[in-house]
């Protein structure tokens, strides 16, 4: 839950800068790694991520997505572990939204794996990885160590 939330968190950041509608960011924040077996090794987390996400949309949970909206959800969750850059604004900041919490895991974000110029902003990452390494008190803070 801890990384959903940054995740939605940056999704909404960049979503304003593309002008993208945040709900498709807000629907892959919370359903990305829903679906995983394990927080290791598994690749087809995406694809099971986007079916569930049909069976959402299927049952009525899902309904404030335009059709071509929540076909670039379902195509950010298959893709999303991919390693890809290209692809329509609503995808890319998906993509970069979890990208930009790599912290969790040990890694600094590479802004040449990142598509958006927000996600590259040297600053943007910085902040990224004081919220995913736990350093910073809000998303918002200003007042945080430079360095571990």
């Amino acid at each position: 839950v801890p990384h959903w939330t940054r995740v939605w968190f940056h999704g909404r950041t960049l979503a304003a800068s593309l002008d993208v509608n945040p709900s498709v960011l807000a629907w892959f924040a919370f359903l990305h790694d829903s679906q995983r077996h394990n927080d290791y090794t598994d690749p087809l987390h995406g694809t099971r991520a986007a079916d569930f996400a049909l069976k959402l949309r299927h049952d009525g949970v899902i309904t404030e997505l335009a059709a071509t909206e929540f076909e670039h959800l379902c195509e950010a969750m298959r893709l999303h572990s991919d390693g890809h850059t290209l692809a329509e604004p609503a995808i890319q900041a998906c993509w970069d939204a979890d990208r930009l919490d790599l912290g969790r895991v040990g890694f600094t974000p590479d802004p040449k794996r990142l598509c958006t110029p927000r996600a590259k902003r040297p600053k943007t990452i910085r902040e990224a990885l004081r919220m995913s390494e736990g350093l910073a008190r809000s998303p918002t803070t200003s007042r945080v160590p430079a360095s571990k």
